[in-house]
């Protein structure tokens, strides 16, 4: 490391989500038109077929994306749509979470979950895009306490609290 390398670059301190997707190139192009991404940096596999690596900067936080290589993962395929899909969300809180989900359904993202005022305080709301990749938004309303949260969740599902 040189006297002038940090550990950790600035601007990464956050997780990183680092996502298989392919093809990474067509990716890019629908986060940056869905989220607004900036591509930040872009590196071809020796074969220039692939991405070996793309880094992505969403809003304050950055996204990593590869192509998918099962040569390197045992012949397996590591794609969410290979895994039939993923238990992982992406989550966002964005000023108009109504506005980021018709943003993403415009690109090309499917909507499950309409944007809905939650029992938690917040307006939120989940799409999957092209990639098998689920991505919530979420835009705060107001703030509750721990016990006034549980009682709205027991209102909303129908129970009395325990």
């Amino acid at each position: 490391m040189s006297s002038s390398s940090q550990p950790i670059p600035p601007g990464h301190e956050c997780l990183i989500p680092h996502l298989v997707c392919s093809p990474a190139s067509e990716a890019i192009e629908f986060y940056k038109k869905a989220f607004g991404a900036e591509e930040v940096v872009r590196l071809p596999s020796p074969d220039g077929k692939r991405l070996m690596h793309a880094s992505l900067r969403v809003n304050n936080g950055f996204v990593y994306l590869a192509d998918d290589f099962p040569e390197y993962c045992e012949g397996k395929s590591e794609t969410a749509i290979a895994l039939k899909g993923t238990p992982v969300t992406l989550h966002q809180y964005t000023k108009d979470c109504d506005a980021a989900i018709q943003r993403a359904k415009a690109a090309g993202a499917t909507v499950i979950m309409p944007a809905t005022d939650m029992f938690w305080g917040d307006r939120y709301g989940v799409i999957v895009d092209p990639y098998g990749h689920k991505w919530s938004f979420a835009t705060h309303q107001k703030d509750l306490s721990p016990k006034q949260i549980e009682q709205a969740m027991n209102d909303a599902y129908g129970q009395a609290p325990q």
